[in-house]
């Protein structure tokens, strides 16, 4: 089925049925009108939680609001560009932060415009690599916290005023703050002078969720410091808007398609979206990443998004695939779409997206936000909140208040420990007597719908993230279950939630390391490397006490050379199993 102002065309081959009966029944139950009247019984029948939904439902009509914030907003990046600066640091977490990187990657920077780093990590290396792309004085970081109180943007706010100060008497000039008003970063823009202060107020954003907030000025002023034309991206999710109202029929509204789709398979099993993506959209397929992960993953349901997986031949894929391939009209990549094809021939249901430029991606947000709520409407999941995230953020609250008190984070005793790793969880399998036993362990408990995540809190450099994505690659190509990798903390405000809200489905196997080097954060007990440790923690904390599957490896010293074995053991592991994970037949 095609439809041109969709830009949408899918296959269903044998489950047409499954997509049909979904659509009708979001024709029967109104769900479309009801959901641009900002009807919250789609999502719970509960009146303190609809009173709570409906004060996220901001984002339906955001573009017609911003549209008045424009010559503010390019006001902004034209003052910045004329007082010298060349290098933005935007810094932000999760919804605040992902869909910059998405402009930055997916529109590149017009020359004479601002160089932009989202940088969404406490890793002590990546922050003094930032840090290191220019001179200070040509530096201007962008402070994106909605809530005004986000922990990794607190500490990355003050170690760069602190760095400011020392070349220049007004370090705040060197400042850009977005957030909502009332917030304490607010009054702390306020305090620093900074050069320019961006807040959401009732019905001007304040109402739309972190990770709906693309397309207000969490969004849009980054993507106009890199010279992206904010009106016209606007037009083009006013556009889709359109496209997607309550007055075009289900059939043919790319929404509801999309959204009916996502939520019916998922019923049905079928609760893998795997995203194909051209190499440049890849980082929007980041942003889909978090937004159907902390959506849709909670209440012990949810879709897991599988993005940058090795692809594989369709007869390798379980039948819990929905498969999206994304990509532009004027770059077609031929291994992309015969590869996706290929699915469609083997009875997978494909999704294949196309944009005629970078433009459309102001459409394909609203369409995502809408198609993910749609489905969270099918699944009877309330997809405005996010009940899991919390629960790692208190306890690192809680380790870091210990590490204050006594100069060290709380001890654990490990499975196993060698001079150069440390192996921490608990297997049912008793107590390994080495690495290889650890991880045979883990992986003889993968069931053929289960997805195994690797999730790296090691230091960013190239190499260490090559040796990570490389583990990925040893599952994806001995298992047919799907793979996923993520590196904190930045999953932690992304598919943390499915993680720990959504069904039990997940192999974890997380990665931590001392760091070469630290970090102060000023006026804190702690450093970066303790925070970014106590965060792991307190996410392996949080993971445990929902009883999922995982282990921690630690490592010190030639960290490279760690994860070389750590690879080994994998192989040596899964050689041993040629069973585990078997696919299930379509």
């Amino acid at each position: 089925m095609t439809n041109a102002a969709m830009k949408q065309t899918v296959s269903w081959g044998p489950h047409a049925a499954v997509v049909a009966e979904a659509l009708n029944g979001l024709k029967a139950q109104r769900v479309l009108p009801r959901l641009w009247e900002r009807d919250a019984s789609l999502w719970s029948t509960d009146p303190q939680v609809q009173t709570a939904i409906r004060n996220r439902l901001g984002w339906l009509t955001i573009a017609d609001v911003m549209k008045g914030r424009l010559e503010a907003i390019r006001g902004c990046a034209d003052e910045i560009r004329n007082a010298g600066f060349t290098h933005a640091l935007l810094l932000g977490m999760g919804g605040s932060g992902l869909f910059s990187e998405v402009c930055r990657y997916t529109f590149g920077v017009v020359p004479g415009y601002l160089q932009l780093t989202v940088l969404d990590t406490t890793d002590p290396a990546a922050v003094k690599a930032a840090q290191q792309q220019c001179p200070l004085q040509q530096l201007l970081v962008i402070v994106s916290s909605k809530s005004g109180s986000t922990a990794e943007v607190s500490a990355l706010s003050k170690y760069f005023y602190e760095q400011f100060r020392s070349v220049d008497a007004n370090p705040g000039s060197h400042c850009v703050v977005i957030t909502d008003e009332g917030t304490s970063l607010e009054a702390q823009a306020n305090t620093w002078r900074s050069r320019h202060l961006f807040t959401h107020g009732p019905a001007t954003g304040a109402d739309v969720g972190g990770r709906f907030s693309a397309l207000t000025q969490f969004g849009l002023v980054p993507a106009a410091l890199i010279g992206a034309d904010i009106g016209r991206l606007l037009e083009r999710t006013q556009q889709m808007a359109r496209r997607c109202s309550a007055t075009i029929a289900v059939e043919e509204n790319p929404a509801a398609v999309l959204g009916a789709a996502l939520g019916a398979f998922a019923q049905r099993g079928r609760d893998k979206l795997t995203l194909l993506c051209s190499p440049t959209l890849s980082s929007f397929g980041t942003w889909v990443e978090q937004l159907v992960a902390e959506n849709l993953g909670k209440q012990g349901k949810g879709i897991a998004p599988i993005l940058g997986e090795p692809p594989r031949p369709p007869s390798a894929y379980s039948d819990d695939r929905v498969f999206v391939a994304l990509q532009f009209k004027s770059q077609p990549s031929e291994a992309l779409a015969r590869h996706a094809q290929a699915l469609a021939a083997a009875g997978h249901p494909v999704i294949s997206i196309a944009w005629d430029d970078a433009y459309d991606v102001g459409g394909e947000v609203i369409k995502w936000e809408l198609g993910t709520a749609i489905a969270g409407a099918i699944l009877e999941i309330n997809a405005f909140d996010e009940p899991n995230v919390k629960e790692s953020k208190d306890r690192t609250k809680a380790l870091l208040a210990e590490y204050a008190a006594s100069k060290r984070l709380p001890p654990q005793a490990p499975l196993f420990e060698e001079q150069h790793l440390a192996v921490y969880g608990a297997p049912p399998s008793g107590a390994p007597s080495g690495l290889g036993a650890c991880v045979a362990s883990l992986l003889q408990q993968v069931q053929p719908r289960d997805y195994l995540a690797v999730l790296s809190f090691l230091p960013r450099t190239e190499a260490l993230d090559g040796a990570v994505h490389a583990l990925r690659v040893v599952l994806a190509e001995r298992l047919p279950n799907a793979t996923m990798i993520g590196f904190g903390p930045r999953y932690l405000h992304s598919t943390g939630q499915l993680f720990k809200g959504g069904p039990a489905s997940g192999i974890f196997l997380l990665l931590t390391a001392d760091d070469p080097v630290d970090l102060p954060i000023p006026g804190e007990a702690f450093g970066f490397s303790i925070l970014k440790h106590a965060q792991a923690l307190g996410d392996f904390q949080a993971m445990q006490e929902k009883g999922r599957r995982l282990l921690r490896v630690h490592l010190r010293g030639d960290l490279e050379a760690g994860l070389q074995r750590l690879q080994q053991a994998i192989r040596e592991a899964l050689s041993r199993a040629p069973g585990v994970g078997a696919p299930a037949a379509l």
